[in-house]
């Protein structure tokens, strides 16, 4: 078990105040390559269905969301799958509905944009 600073880089990452092992290499990979497969399978399924995906990542920076988002998405299509990158939420935003950020990235109906990654910097709220 590898030993873990909770710095957010590299995979390091702490979770209630308890190191989480990091993953082997090769075990990684392998279900990496089954995962993206599965996400490439669904990224088919939603072309043909005309399904509408959003996914979204949140955390505070050096969370390793641009990562874990580079990651997964790097053997699905640009014309598919569209990633958008949003600032820490407005003190207007945190006064908001939760969701109500989000909903202009939403992807639209007929659109060529299918399902949409929604990477977030900070907390969604204040409180």
């Amino acid at each position: 078990m590898a030993s873990t600073s909770g710095t957010g880089k590299g995979g390091d990452a702490k979770r209630a105040g308890h190191p989480v092992p990091r993953m082997k290499t090769k075990p990684y990979e392998k279900q990496m390559r089954h995962l993206h497969g599965e996400l490439v399978a669904m990224q088919e399924w939603v072309k043909s269905s005309g399904a509408k995906i959003i996914v979204v990542f949140e955390g505070r920076d050096t969370a390793g969301k641009g990562g874990t988002i580079k990651r997964i998405t790097e053997r699905v299509s640009p014309r598919v799958f569209r990633v958008v990158a949003l600032p820490a939420p407005t003190d207007r935003q945190k006064s908001q509905m939760y969701l109500q950020r989000y909903v202009e990235h939403f992807p639209a109906a007929g659109g060529s944009s299918s399902s949409t990654a929604v990477g977030t910097t900070g907390p969604a709220s204040s409180g």
